[in-house]
């Protein structure tokens, strides 16, 4: 981490390295399951199906932490022809909206998520593959969202101190 000052105000920076870590953990992860399966199955009649239910949720961990490195480093996908051809006053109104617009869902999956990782709680849902508890896997979605959020906050405020309105 990195806590700098610069006369005005402070800034507190979180490393990507967090993020690009969990990333390589879940990318890891579902090549070795991955693997083990092709050479269990290739050997014998016996396959890890029930892993499924981890790759997957390691697949949305991988798209979730992925998109906050995106919106961090400002390479999110989006459409730049209008974009481009707008002066910079029409450039900035586009960025705020989209900024507004990107905060407002990724508030509604926490919200959202977090109801949904409660009821899982709540009511002691079980995954099916695994009979773990599903509460487990769904509690990383607001977390997730949580970790976006502050990532596109973070964006939104080095573009404000450039005063570059890209």
């Amino acid at each position: 981490m990195k806590f700098e000052t610069n006369g005005r105000h402070a800034d507190f920076r979180v490393p990507l390295a967090i993020e690009k870590a969990v990333i390589a953990g879940a990318l890891t992860l579902i090549c070795v399951i991955s693997f083990a399966n092709v050479l269990v199955r290739y050997f014998t009649d016996f396959s890890f199906a029930f892993t499924e239910e981890i790759s997957v949720f390691m697949l949305i961990i991988l798209a979730f932490f992925g998109s906050a490195v995106a919106f961090a480093q400002d390479e999110q996908i989006r459409i730049t022809f209008f974009l481009e051809r707008m002066n910079t006053k029409f450039r900035w109104g586009a960025t705020v909206i989209t900024l507004l617009a990107n905060l407002a869902i990724f508030m509604l999956m926490v919200w959202f998520g977090g109801k949904f990782a409660y009821d899982d709680w709540r009511f002691n849902a079980t995954t099916p593959g695994l009979g773990i508890p599903a509460w487990l896997y769904s509690m990383w979605l607001p977390i997730a969202a949580l970790v976006i959020i502050a990532r596109l906050i973070g964006r939104f405020q080095r573009q404000i101190r450039q005063k570059v309105p890209d």
